[in-house]
């Protein structure tokens, strides 16, 4: 564990320079976050595993703190590390959605709550607050039966968006962290945070209304990461033409922004099959670059699709189709 220890910790601490020149909210602090992301990564050995054998995504996740602007506090319970898919993840809170807003400047206050079967909801008028009454110590108050965001805007009005539970499940539904639980039942955050996840649509739904103000596009950037990173949702809730660090490590160059919405679906599963494969001890780089090769892929979409590999899945197959046309030539 100490020889690991000192290897996360190396790693982290060689993102300086990158967490430095794409870092968008200055009141952050390297030095803060990265003993935050050893701290984190360190307290749980599962986590310590997956640091271990993907080293680069322990890279990617700090760099994707600074590029968002959210604190890895524990305090502030606005994101966290977590090992996910045989890599280390930023995933970033609800809470830490709002806090995002709040720094915006457009908005002054917000907040997300479930609406269970046996609360009373009611709206009040386009600038007013809902009333939601509930029984906060009751042992069953029904099923959810929706969700709603509530804030209030830099000249005092209150926005409110809803969501019945059925839309929040028509959004899961079609997210790649469901499919994947549904077809080869990978643990998810729908299925672990359930009621995080929830508030977290309804808030990817209702921030396009919200009001701008200029304290930069960090809300921005985080749904956009979740939405394409973490496979919480759909490219289409998320705003297209910001910038978030991808699990190669690279920045985003707006190639699948290009594509259709059902493109994208489809190459981010691709992306999780090559990685499948890759990782399996059954398969490995043979079995990943033939997936690819049986897809007939455009130039479009190879190269949307080189965005979403991890950097030593793209460098495995870099080497192997060097070794596929050189053993061509030589027959």
């Amino acid at each position: 564990m100490s020889n690991a220890l000192s290897i996360i910790r190396d790693d982290i601490y060689s993102t300086r320079e990158s967490f430095v020149s794409v870092l968008t909210n200055r009141s952050m602090s390297f030095e803060k976050e990265a003993g935050f992301a050893i701290q984190i990564i360190t307290a749980n050995d599962y986590a310590c595993t997956v640091a271990m054998s993907n080293r680069q995504s322990v890279i990617n996740a700090v760099n994707n703190v600074a590029a968002i602007g959210i604190s890895l506090n524990p305090a502030k319970r606005q994101a966290y590390l977590v090992p996910r898919d045989g890599r280390i993840c930023l995933d970033i809170s609800y809470m830490g959605l709002l806090d995002l807003a709040i720094e915006s400047g457009g908005v002054k206050w917000g907040q997300a709550e479930l609406v269970h079967e046996k609360d009373t909801f009611q709206l009040c008028g386009i600038d007013k607050p809902p009333v939601h009454q509930r029984d906060p110590f009751a042992k069953d108050r029904g099923p959810i039966v929706g969700a709603y965001v509530v804030v209030k805007t830099a000249t005092g009005d209150y926005l409110t968006t809803c969501m019945s539970i059925g839309e929040v499940f028509e959004i899961r539904d079609r997210s790649t962290a469901w499919k994947a639980y549904v077809n080869k039942n990978k643990k998810c955050p729908w299925v672990t945070d359930e009621g995080e996840m929830i508030k977290k649509t309804v808030i990817k739904r209702a921030y396009k209304m919200w009001p701008k103000g200029d304290g930069g596009g960090g809300l921005e950037r985080a749904i956009q990461y979740l939405n394409e990173e973490n496979g919480e949702g759909l490219a289409d809730l998320a705003a297209p033409t910001t910038t978030v660090y991808p699990s190669g490590g690279a920045p985003k160059d707006g190639y699948m922004a290009k594509l259709s919405i059902e493109a994208q679906e489809y190459l981010r599963e691709l992306a999780a099959n090559v990685h499948d494969a890759f990782r399996s001890p059954d398969s490995g780089i043979t079995v990943a670059f033939d997936l690819i090769e049986a897809e007939n892929l455009d130039a479009d979409q190879k190269i949307a699709l080189w965005t979403l590999l991890d950097s030593d899945v793209r460098r495995e197959l870099k080497k192997e189709g060097e070794a596929r046309r050189n053993a061509a030539k030589a027959a």
